[in-house]
C-alpha cells in the first residue's frame, strides 16, 4: 500500500550549510541566539540526517526541509499552546523589571515568572489531576 500527501509541492531551493562563529557584540540584544548559533557550527547535522534517511527512506533533502519548517513554526506552535493571554502575562512581568532596572526587579520577576510557568506545568506533575489522561486513546 502506498501513502502520500497531495497537493502542489514547491520548488526546491539550494541552502548552503556554513558554520557560524559570529562576531557579535556585548551588547547586543540578540547575543544568546548568536552564541547559542556558533555553539552549533562543529555539529554535522547531515550526519543524523543522512541515518534516518537511510532508516526511513526518505530523501535527505526532505528530512532538511522537514527540520527546518518544524524548527521555523516552533514559535507559533508554542504561543498556540500556551496562548496568547499567557505570554503577555509572562512578558508584562519581563517588561516591568526592566523598567525598573534594578536586581530586586529581576528577582521578583523571576519568581513571579516561575510561579506562572508552575501554573502551567501543574497538569504535567501532577498526574492525577485529569484522571485517563495517560490513557493513549485520550
Amino acid at each position: 500500500m502506498s501513502s502520500s500527501v497531495g497537493g502542489p509541492t514547491p520548488p526546491p531551493v539550494t541552502v548552503t550549510l556554513r558554520p557560524w562563529s559570529g562576531p557579535w557584540t556585548a551588547d547586543d540584544p540578540y547575543a544568546n541566539f548568536k552564541a547559542e548559533v556558533a555553539s552549533y557550527r562543529l555539529a554535522d547535522p547531515l550526519r543524523t540526517l543522512r541515518g534516518l534517511s537511510q532508516e526511513l527512506d526518505v530523501p535527505v533533502e526532505a528530512l532538511v526541509h522537514y527540520v527546518l519548517a518544524k524548527y521555523a513554526v516552533a514559535g507559533s506552535e508554542g504561543l498556540l499552546q500556551i496562548g496568547s493571554t499567557a505570554v503577555e502575562r509572562m512578558w508584562s512581568v519581563c517588561n516591568r523589571a526592566l523598567a525598573e532596572g534594578t536586581a530586586q526587579a529581576r528577582l521578583a520577576a523571576f519568581d513571579t515568572l516561575q510561579q506562572m510557568i508552575s501554573w502551567l506545568r501543574f497538569p504535567l506533575t501532577q498526574p492525577d489531576t485529569y484522571p485517563g489522561m495517560d490513557d493513549p486513546a485520550h
